[in-house]
Formats: structure tokens, sequence, C-alpha cells
């Protein structure tokens, strides 16, 4: 893999600058410029960033929970991913601030918008430092979920080892709730330290899958770990004594919603021995319609008019759909035998139901 440096976010490299004249004195740059990690062959850059603070509270994201996401941006790229959105506001800030000139805000965005999301990916140096001052801030018996907009063990995470440098700070901790939400069999690397996170907090491991087969996850998310490497890691968490289940989200209407998948993936989530399963319906932003409605089309034409009419307007399934939606996953609970505990944080629940739209669940669309 190529390397790069090129400076840092925030600031520049040491050493870098050049001389000034006697007399002179010398101005920090107000640039925002790329110290770029590491770089993959298909073009994905990991670029540093330096925050001041990792934990967003409640009152600035409308969750219920302190969200933490040690990067930002997913080499996963899910087509369905909702998070893009992230990226885009950290960019746009950068480049309003005159830190990007337009040549890198071009780049740092990506043709159409959603590129970047998962080819230039930032990652939060030092934040362990922020951590320990955001902590302070963080009542007894709140939740704090991590990976609530990327994926905190992506591949990245092999060589950064942040998510791992954060679970090291956050077992020093008491009487808080913790969950964490990953499609990554990396995650059972950390076994160690997520036994002792438990030990004195709250914990939920949320393993993301939205099907047991393998060819329709590869049509949706092409790069994330194929279902099998995911169960195989749930069954070594749970084996270790973590309490991890399955999270189905999300559901995708016409493609992943019928009896028939949805009963293998209960059944799989069950012999992988998953202590709970939460489930929710596509959540259809602008910030996914463009990423999302080309792979639709590419693999599941006849569904792309129907998705339009479905979720014009708005980003939540309508109202129907979710409940008859919600009906059919808690019969393949009572089947298969799953009583879910009360969820610390539901990622997938709406601050107020959708409007009324045209979907069914009959396993397709209308």
């Amino acid at each position: 893999m190529a390397r790069k440096a090129i400076g840092r976010l925030g600031g520049s490299a040491a050493g870098n600058a050049p001389e000034l004249p006697l007399g002179q004195t010398a101005k920090p740059p107000n640039r925002l410029t790329a110290q770029v990690l590491d770089e993959r062959l298909r073009g994905t850059r990991f670029v540093s960033l330096t925050p001041k603070r990792v934990l967003n509270p409640p009152s600035t994201t409308g969750m219920e929970y302190w969200s933490l996401n040690p990067y930002v941006g997913c080499e996963f790229g899910c087509s369905y991913c909702y998070a893009r959105y992230t990226h885009r506001y950290v960019v746009e800030r950068a480049h309003d601030a005159g830190k990007l000139t337009d040549a890198e805000f071009a780049d740092y965005r990506g043709a159409h918008g959603w590129e970047a999301f998962e080819k230039r990916i930032f990652v939060k140096e030092q934040l362990v430092g922020a951590l320990d001052v955001d902590l302070k801030r963080v009542p007894l018996g709140q939740t704090i979920v991590i990976g609530t907009a990327t994926d905190p063990y992506q591949p990245a995470e092999r060589k950064f080892r942040l998510t791992r440098a954060v679970l090291q700070r956050l077992v020093r901790c008491e009487g808080l709730s913790f969950g964490i939400i990953t499609k990554s069999p990396l995650i059972a690397r950390d076994c160690d330290l997520l036994v002792r996170l438990q030990e004195r907090n709250d914990l939920q491991i949320h393993v993301s899958l939205i099907t047991a087969d393998a060819a329709v996850a590869r049509k949706l998310e092409a790069r994330s770990p194929a279902p099998h490497a995911r169960l195989r890691a749930l069954r070594k968490l749970v084996d270790a004594g973590v309490n991890a289940g399955l999270i189905i989200a999300p559901v995708l209407p016409g493609i992943t919603d019928d009896v028939a998948q949805l009963d293998t993936l209960f059944a799989a989530a069950r012999r992988a021995g998953a202590r709970f399963i939460h489930a929710g319906a596509l959540r259809l932003y602008p910030a996914i319609r463009d990423r999302f409605l080309p792979v639709l089309s590419e693999h599941f034409a006849d569904l792309v008019p129907k998705y339009e009419r479905a979720y014009k307007g708005h980003g939540y399934a309508p109202r129907d759909y979710a409940k008859a939606l919600s009906r059919r996953i808690e019969k393949l609970r009572r089947k298969h035998g799953f009583r879910n505990q009360g969820a610390m944080f539901e990622r997938y629940r709406p601050a107020k139901m959708p409007v009324q739209g045209e979907l069914n669940l009959r396993g397709s669309l209308p």
C-alpha cells in the first residue's frame, strides 16, 4: 500500500513549513491539508482527523443516547447506508471555513456526492484524549452507542485500532450502558475487553446482517463480510459470555422481507447463540437515494418505481408496511424462542410514524 504525508486535518505537518526571510512572522495557513495515512489500490484514502470531541450528546443528534464513531466514512460502502450525510457535513464545514479549496472539496465530496463516504475515510487520531474529557459530561445510567454512523470495525480498524483503544478506556467506566453496531467479524478480536466492559456496565453487541443469502448480500453491500463470517463472530462473542445478538436492518421491501428469508435468518441467529434480535425497515433518505436506487435498478429493476412511489416525500417506510413487518418479526421471534430484553437503544425507530404510503407486506411491492 502506498503512503503519503501531506499535512494533517486541522494543522500542517511539522517540519514542512518553508523558510522565511528574517523579520517576517510565520502565520499558520487557514487551510485544511490532509495527511493520508494509508491508501488502497482502488483509490480509497484514509485521512488523519484530530477531533476536539468524540462523544455526540442526545441534545445535538436528536437520538436518545450518546454516540461515538471512531471513523467518518466507511469502506464497506453499503448501498443502503443512511450515514453518508455525516461525511458530507464534515467536508462541507471544512470548505465553508476556508480550510478546503474548491478542488479539494470536489475530491473529498465525490462526483455524485456519495463516493467519498467510502473512498475518503477520516481516521480520528488521538481520540482517547478527547474521550477522556467527554466522559465527564456523561451522567451515570446514560447510554453510549459505538457505530451509529460508520462501522467501528471496518477494515481500517485492523491497522489503526481506534475502536480497541476506545474500549481500553471505557473498561474503566462504571454504571453506564454501551451498545456496539458492526457488520465485521473483527469485533471478536476484542472479546477480552467486551467481557471486562460488561462487568460493571450494561452492554449490547448488535451484529448487523440483512440476509443469510450471500448472493443477495453481495449485490447490496459488495465489500461487507460474508453472512457466515458474521454469524461465526456472533457465536464467538456469545461463547465468550458477551451479550450479543442480531440486528436485521434495514429490512428491504420486496427483497429481504419475505417469510422464507427472514425465517432462515432467524434460524441462523438461533444456531449462532444470539441473545436477541432487533429489526427495522429501510429508511430511504435523500442522502441514500443517489447511491441505492442505481443499485436497485441494476439488480431489482422492477422495484424501482414502486420504491419511488412508496417513499415519495419522506424517508420512512409507510405506516401499514412498518406495522405489518413488526408483526412478522414478532411471530418469528416467538417461533425461534427469542425473548428480547428491552433494547437500550433503537437505532431504527422513527421519531414519529411516517405518512401513509403504498407498500404492502406480501414479500413484494405493489
